[in-house]
This record gives C-alpha cells, sequence and structure tokens, in this order.
C-alpha cells in the first residue's frame, strides 16, 4: 500500500416511513459528487489530521429528507452512478477503503435491504479485499447480511443527532487506523458481535436526554474503552418501516472474541431488562389536550409538537389535519387572540398566489392534503400575507399567512423547522408567541432551548406515534411493544467473520 491509502466514499441516505404515500424521487436526494464530498466533511479537508492521513476520492453521496418510499427507479439511477463513478477510481488506482456514508433506514421499492444491496453492488466492484467502514443513524436498521459485508460498523450516540460529524469522523478515522495496520487482507480484519433485539421504539420514546436511553448511551464509550474493542454502537431501528429487519441490535466490532462477544452481550441486556420502561421523552396528549395546556400556561413561548407529520422523521410534511383543528378554535379566530407560529404546510399554488399578491394582501388559498389525504382533505384559508421569502435549500419559496391570530407558514416543498432564524427570516418572533406549533417529535437541540415548556401531541400522519394502529405486517413477531408476552430472546452474540469470508444462514 502506498504511503497514503486510497478511500473512496459513496453512500445513499433516505429515513423512510412505509405509512405515507408520498414517493422519493432521485432528486430529493440532492446527490454530491467527486470534490464536492470532500468539500461536505470539514474534518476530511485538506490540511486536517484525517484529510491527510489518506486520498480521499468522492464517488457519490445522497442524502434526503425523510420521506415516502424510494422508487425502485431513482435508487437504480443513483446506484448506477455511484457503481459507475466507483469503477473510474478503481480503474485508476486500486481502492483500499470504502467509506459507506448512510443513515440505514431507507426502504426502496421490491427491497428487502437497500443498504445491503447498494453495499454488494458495490463490494463488485472495489474487491473483496477492500475494508468497508459504515457510520449510520441510531435509528437504522441494522442486518446480519449488512454487518457481515462491513468491516467497521457505527452508529449516533445520541437523539437529538448533535453527534453526526463526530460519528462519522470516528467512522473515517477507525477505517484509517485499520488500513495503517496493514495491507487489507483477513489477517488485520476485526470481528464483529451482532445481537438484534425484539424491539421497536418510536426516536420519541429512545431519546437519550432521559432515562433508560440515556444510561444505555452512557456504556457505549465504556464498551469501546474496554482492551481488544474498537467500536460499539446500538440502533434503536426505525419504527416507521415494515420490514422485518426493523428491530433493534447491538454491534461490538474488534480484535478480541471474548471482548467484542461481552460487550456485545453487556449493552444488549441492559437495552432489553429495560425495554418496558423507556417512555415518551416529553409530556404527551391530544392535539387539543396541548393547546389547551398550552393556552392556561404562563410560559411563553409554549411549544407542540404536531409529531404524526414529522418531515424529519419520514411523513409527508403535508398533512392537514393539525392546521385545520387549529384554524377551528375560536381562540384564534380575532387578531387580537393569542399569537400562535404553526409551521409548516406545503402548498406551492397557495405560495405563487401569495407571492403574486404580496405582503400585506388579502387572499383566498388552498393549500395541504396533495400528496397525504388520509387523514384530512385539503385546508382552504383567507388572510393577510405577513412574508415572503426566496432561496430556502429545502423550501424553496415560504411564505407566511395570518388567519386571525395564527401564523401558518405555507412553502413550495416541505421543509423542516429547526432554528430560531427559521422563523426570524419570515419576520416572525417565536419568543414572543403565545404557541409555537411544529410539525417535529422531540425538540430539537435550538427550540429545546427556546421553549418555555413543550408537549408532543399525538397526531394521526406517516409517522403516527401510536405504532400499533398503523398495521405492520412485516416486521418480525414477537416483537415490543406489538406484542407485549413472549419469550425471552436470545441475547447471545452472532460473531460475523471478515466480509471476504462465507455467510450463510438466516438472518438471526
Amino acid at each position: 500500500m502506498a504511503s497514503r491509502p486510497v478511500i473512496a466514499i459513496a453512500g445513499l441516505a433516505c429515513e423512510t416511513s412505509a405509512f405515507t404515500p408520498a414517493r422519493t424521487l432521485a432528486p430529493a436526494f440532492h446527490p454530491r459528487r467527486d470534490h464536492e464530498v470532500i468539500d461536505e466533511y470539514t474534518f476530511l479537508h485538506p490540511g486536517t489530521s484525517l484529510g491527510d492521513a489518506a486520498d480521499w476520492r468522492g464517488a457519490l453521496i445522497g442524502h434526503a429528507l425523510p420521506g415516502g418510499i424510494v422508487v425502485r427507479a431513482a435508487f437504480e439511477e443513483l446506484a448506477a452512478e455511484i457503481i459507475s463513478r466507483l469503477s473510474q477510481i478503481a480503474n485508476s488506482t486500486p481502492i483500499d477503503g470504502l467509506w459507506f456514508d448512510i443513515h440505514g433506514a431507507m426502504v426502496v421499492e421490491g427491497l428487502h435491504d437497500a443498504e445491503f444491496e447498494l453495499l454488494t453492488r458495490m463490494r463488485k466492484v472495489v474487491g473483496p479485499d477492500c475494508l468497508v467502514s459504515a457510520s449510520m443513524d441510531l435509528h437504522g436498521n441494522v442486518s446480519r447480511n449488512l454487518v457481515h459485508q462491513t468491516d467497521l460498523i457505527t452508529c449516533y450516540r445520541m437523539a437529538p443527532h448533535e453527534d453526526e460529524t463526530e460519528t462519522k469522523e470516528r467512522a473515517c478515522r477507525n477505517l484509517v487506523d485499520l488500513l495503517r495496520r496493514g495491507c487489507p487482507s483477513r489477517a488485520v480484519r476485526p470481528l464483529k458481535a451482532w445481537i438484534p433485539l425484539p424491539i421497536l421504539l418510536p426516536g420519541e420514546q429512545t431519546s437519550t436526554r432521559v432515562e433508560p436511553a440515556k444510561g444505555l448511551y452512557a456504556l457505549v464509550p465504556r464498551v469501546e474503552e474496554t482492551e481488544g474493542v474498537i467500536d460499539a454502537a446500538v440502533w434503536v431501528g426505525y419504527a416507521w418501516a415494515d420490514e422485518p429487519r426493523n428491530r433493534a441490535a447491538v454491534v461490538v466490532t474488534g480484535w478480541d472474541q471474548e471482548a467484542v462477544a461481552a460487550g456485545a452481550h453487556l449493552l444488549a441486556q441492559r437495552f432489553w431488562s429495560a425495554h418496558a420502561d423507556f417512555h415518551f421523552v416529553g409530556p404527551t396528549g391530544s392535539f387539543a389536550e396541548c393547546i389547551d395546556r398550552a393556552l392556561a400556561s404562563e410560559a411563553r413561548p409554549f411549544f407542540i409538537s404536531d409529531s404524526g407529520d414529522n418531515p424529519t422523521a419520514g411523513g409527508s410534511g403535508d398533512v392537514t389535519w393539525g392546521l385545520t383543528r387549529l384554524l377551528e378554535r375560536s381562540e384564534f379566530q380575532g387578531a387580537g387572540g393569542p399569537v400562535v407560529i404553526y409551521a409548516s404546510l406545503p402548498g406551492p399554488a397557495a405560495v405563487r398566489t401569495m407571492v403574486d399578491a404580496g405582503v400585506g394582501a388579502t387572499v383566498t388559498v388552498t393549500a395541504g392534503a396533495e400528496v397525504d389525504a388520509v387523514h384530512a382533505g385539503p385546508i382552504t384559508m383567507t388572510g393577510r400575507v405577513h412574508a415572503i421569502r426566496h432561496g430556502d435549500k429545502d423550501a424553496l419559496v415560504e411564505a407566511v399567512l395570518q388567519v386571525g391570530s395564527v401564523f401558518a407558514i405555507l412553502t413550495q416543498l416541505r421543509k423542516p423547522y429547526h432554528h430560531e432564524r427559521d422563523f426570524t427570516d419570515l419576520q416572525l418572533a417565536p419568543r414572543a408567541a403565545n404557541l409555537v406549533i411544529v410539525k417535529i417529535g422531540y425538540l430539537e437541540p435550538e427550540l429545546f432551548d427556546m421553549a418555555a415548556d413543550w408537549m408532543l401531541a399525538l397526531t394521526p400522519g406517516g409517522v403516527d406515534q401510536d405504532l400499533v394502529r398503523l398495521g405492520h405486517h412485516r416486521i418480525r413477531r414477537p416483537i415490543w411493544p406489538f406484542d407485549t408476552t413472549f419469550p425471552s430472546p436470545d441475547l447471545c452474540a452472532r460473531v460475523i467473520p471478515a466480509s471476504n469470508d462465507t455467510l450463510s444462514g438466516p438472518d438471526e
């Protein structure tokens, strides 16, 4: 191997709900290619210790906003380009390593394990001796086959994901360290201990802000520090897909078989012993109950999560149910009522009308339910155009409509609202509002710090928190909380061989 190993970067990421009629197309992944991939990650820039440690070659990465099932043609188009670009790299120089940059919960039409399928195709290009390091979201799903095809695999340790960059950097650093041990061969490949768990919980019940997830994830670095261990990871899985691989899992990677097996067993045992203790990260209620509580409270601003249509968990974003219920309330039907900010609802035609009319105009517009009309149809509103903003990378165009005392944010395309500037850029003052209602689950850090109080509204949509009523039919049963009585699971570690060995047997 040359003094600087050649490491390619590729992957596709889309957290995918099977319970929304939305579909994800290729442009939603906003593909980055060649040097754009390196530009995306400052820890790989020239002049940094990690950037200078290898010859990093970007193939293609695509990160889509969470949404509906990925159309097969879109996957095939992007996968083919990844293979083509990897082939171009391989034709010019041997590829020593591959950083597989994924989320882990992508559902593709006609595929049962999309990330494994993609990596299998990539393996045919980079070769069996290429070392692969995967980084994932802790809400990803880790099949036995995916673990087998990788040499290193890790995931976030925080929810909300404040350690996303740290995790990706760790995946790259572990890969560089492994390559420095010598030529990529069976002799230097670490062992992987994998334990699947019959648990499938929403992220809003597994936040690391509170117990028991807080304590569980505090164990991860302790296991990682064990002699003979390289990395330890715990996945809670993704609850709104519907595939056999959707479940919690533990993977510990290292050189000592006893150490990795013991570490994996410790984490799995802690997870299982607490499976019935997981609860929502904040107080919950129906949408009406949350609004009633907010109006009765003196805390300002009072945040409410319209959780069932959370676009950052896979919701379509255009469910009108929450905004319809809000505007029906008499408290908000006059301009002098309690100030409410509602974020948000896609309505491209409505936004065009508001842009044409201009700020200050009174308009009647119809928005929402173009994709997901399962729970409510399009909503028609008459109000004053409060603000218009062009150029957002997700929404493209945003427009605020004041209806009574409600300031509803309408968008050309769906957008998550996670930062104070998302509101202030629209001449809205969330800190001065009575209520801020956001399509989100647990509050992202900036909103969490801003909220004087907060409730999670259990609303309908593609990422409904009431998992049992969604109708899963392909997940492995029994599994908690869909089943409440079943035999204790097998928590013995499955020690998986190097990825260029043969793997046989079921994904158990």
